[in-house]
């Protein structure tokens, strides 16, 4: 009976392990259909909050709506209940009672009368369009009405076409590499800020030998610099110069012409070949390209 048994009913390994994996494909297959089922019922659920939430906005934005359209619709109620007596106006100029006798309510009035005082104003008629306390309805009422005075033109021909009026201001022309900040701050254009920054670059550089270098001043650009060239000088003999064989490194290190690297180069040349005999023998210095060279030549002394 066993080796019947045996015969018939024993597993080799590879058999044992291909069962096991019928029995667990089996189990997916079975349980499939329910993960179906539960990912089906969640998507609607989502689906179905989505709508509420969707529905929510849609009653918000309507009652929103409704509250606007309420609100005007009291307006114009409460225009129609206000005595009228109309007549030329300008919304620039008349007060709060004139405003009242076109129609407005008090409050209507005083919220015209703030928007002035904040510094709105009304350049053309349909510009009172944009008060909120104008209905559309009571601004077609007043529109044939409103005469707005241009004292922009009306000023123009008052003042500008007598030239005698005014005598042309005279500009200060100041001295840059020997004003202190207070005369800097006389050029017209230049405030405090820009006095106190010219000045230190003025210290870095050792002075000023052109107009044009007051552009490498932070935040003076070539705008502001046609703007006020025509009130400024240079005096070069008021340029602080620098001994190029005698200076050491923290004599020179704060010059906006110059880096650490050639620095450093300068004096080891100088170290190994002796003094520089003029501006010739510092092109013999690599790394000081022709630029550099142009730009710190006048601040160098042999």
């Amino acid at each position: 009976m066993k080796v019947w048994l045996d015969n018939y009913f024993s597993f080799t390994k590879r058999e044992y392990n291909g069962l096991l994996l019928l029995i667990f494909l089996l189990l997916i297959v079975s349980v499939l259909p329910y993960g179906f089922e539960f990912y089906n019922n969640s998507k609607e659920a989502i689906s179905a909050t989505e709508q509420v939430s969707l529905n929510k906005l849609v009653i918000v934005n309507q009652d929103q709506k409704n509250n606007y359209t309420k609100i005007r619709t009291q307006i114009e109620d409460n225009e129609s209940l206000i005595s009228i007596s109309l007549f030329k106006f300008d919304p620039n100029q008349i007060n709060q009672e004139q405003w009242q006798k076109l129609g407005l309510s008090a409050k209507q009035a005083q919220s015209i009368i703030n928007y002035r005082n904040k510094g709105g104003k009304f350049f053309k008629a349909e510009d009172l369009q944009k008060m909120y306390t104008i209905s559309p309805r009571k601004y077609q009422q007043l529109a044939p009405f409103i005469d707005i005075e241009n004292k922009a033109s009306s000023y123009n021909k008052a003042v500008y076409t007598d030239k005698s009026t005014f005598a042309k201001e005279e500009l200060v022309v100041v001295e840059i590499n020997s004003a202190d900040t207070v005369l800097l701050t006389e050029i017209k254009g230049i405030g405090p800020a820009f006095a106190k920054r010219i000045a230190k670059y003025r210290e870095k550089l050792g002075g000023f030998y052109a107009k044009e270098q007051l552009m490498e001043v932070y935040g003076l650009d070539s705008l502001k610099y046609n703007e006020i060239k025509a009130q400024i000088r240079v005096n070069t003999a008021n340029i602080t110069q620098i001994n190029i064989n005698t200076a050491e490194f923290d004599d020179m290190k704060n010059h906006p012409y110059l880096k650490f690297k050639q620095i450093n180069a300068i004096i080891q040349y100088r170290k190994q070949h002796g003094k520089f005999k003029s501006i010739e023998d510092l092109k013999k210095v690599m790394v000081l390209t022709p630029q550099i060279i142009q730009n710190i030549t006048p601040y160098l002394s042999f």
